[in-house]
């Protein structure tokens, strides 16, 4: 199963007025690349990875967001969760993509209708378009799912393997990547057709170990399993400047907003970390990284000193820096624990006061006054310029 141009379809359920308008997520500066686009915007041959400068050129008439990694992951979680509760086994690949093994379940109810009623449940209840293939192996079920979109379902019965595979380019295969189909575009071979009448030998001898394994996907064999989903260990987010630049001011408020944003994703998802990590990349593209563990924790006023004590102790050269990040890893359930000594009744309401407007008007509605230089942290209007946060925490 796979949630649509996921990135786009969120922001549209947030702002309708992107309906049916070419968008694009992602970097917005010239070093910036595409994370994501909409089909509107595919028409004029833009594709994800493609560098935004590039994008804008072939449309003109695009809007462009940076995208809010705390939405996505929010509404990634609701269709995680859903998807949870109705299925035996599942394997989260990435955060818009989920294999699901229903081995066994046409005995007892139909494994087409199962995940039929169960793409119903995530529209329904999201609002998110998805799509889904459904046959006897992770390869099939990927490409049929490819052929499925947009917001659409199909199945490949057991036996139509070759056959469903045969008309469809070797580009369609999972890891053929643009390398891999220049090489076998040079030898002729453009549809999974001509590898399937290929001898194995002959694709292990010509592309290596890489070529066996191409072959057996050209024929529909995988015998991969699913791998049932683990919970992340580890949230992170960084930053590359439009500019290098020295200005500590910025670095400091770019680094706040950074760890504003994830302990709010950590109260969120009822989590708590154990180690902060901080990451600087020089012009000289130099990387440095410091962690320290601190008791387990989702709470600004303990974790931002932290954030900010390693990023003094790291930033030593003096050089022109190019990226910034910020990394809580160690992470477990819970909630937060309650400091006897130090933690109010003032402190605790007032954080649930911030993430209650945040769920309800976006990440960045509230802030620290110490973090509203970063204006690249979170959603922007992309019809005015920047939207102003709503709130500024002003606590020390």
């Amino acid at each position: 199963m796979d949630l649509d141009t996921f990135f786009v379809s969120c922001e549209r359920l947030i702002d309708s007025r992107l309906n049916s308008k070419p968008v694009l997520i992602g970097g917005t500066s010239d070093r910036g690349v595409v994370a994501s686009c909409s089909y509107e915007a595919r028409k004029f041959g833009i594709h994800s990875a493609m560098p935004m400068r590039m994008a804008k050129q072939l449309c003109p008439e695009a809007v462009v967001l940076r995208g809010n990694s705390g939405i996505y992951s929010k509404y990634s979680n609701m269709v995680t969760d859903i998807i949870k509760e109705n299925v035996p086994l599942y394997e989260k690949s990435s955060i818009d993509e989920f294999y699901i093994d229903l081995s066994g379940m046409d005995k007892f109810f139909g494994s087409y209708k199962l995940a039929s009623e169960l793409r119903n449940k995530v529209i329904k209840e999201t609002g998110l378009p998805i799509s889904f293939g459904l046959s006897i192996n992770k390869t099939v079920a990927k490409i049929a799912t490819g052929e499925a979109k947009p917001n659409n379902q199909i199945k490949i019965g057991k036996g139509n393997e070759k056959p469903f595979l045969a008309p469809l380019s070797v580009r369609k295969i999972p890891m053929v990547g643009e390398v891999t189909y220049k090489s076998l575009c040079d030898l002729g071979i453009k549809k999974i057709r001509t590898v399937q009448e290929m001898p194995y030998e002959m694709m292990s001898k010509v592309l290596g170990k890489n070529g066996g394994t191409i072959w057996k996907k050209a024929n529909g064999i995988d015998p991969t399993p699913v791998i049932q989903y683990q919970e992340r260990k580890s949230i992170s987010t960084e930053r590359t400047f439009d500019r290098d630049t020295t200005d500590v001011l910025k670095l400091k408020s770019i680094l706040t907003a950074m760890a504003q944003e994830l302990t709010y994703q950590l109260r969120n998802g009822n989590k708590l970390t154990a180690c902060v990590s901080v990451k600087i990349r020089y012009s000289d593209f130099q990387t440095y990284t410091m962690q320290r563990r601190i008791p387990y924790s989702a709470s600004d006023h303990s974790i931002f000193p932290v954030v900010m004590e390693l990023f003094k102790r790291l930033y030593q050269r003096r050089l022109l820096v190019r990226l910034i990040g910020v990394n809580f890893s160690h992470l477990v359930e819970g909630g937060h624990q309650i400091n006897l000594f130090e933690d109010s009744d003032k402190v605790i309401s007032l954080y649930q006061a911030m993430d209650r407007i945040r769920k309800r008007y976006g990440s960045r509605a509230v802030i620290n006054a110490s973090g509203m230089g970063a204006k690249s942290i979170g959603r922007g209007n992309p019809f005015n310029g920047e939207a102003p946060p709503l709130l500024a925490n002003r606590r020390r």
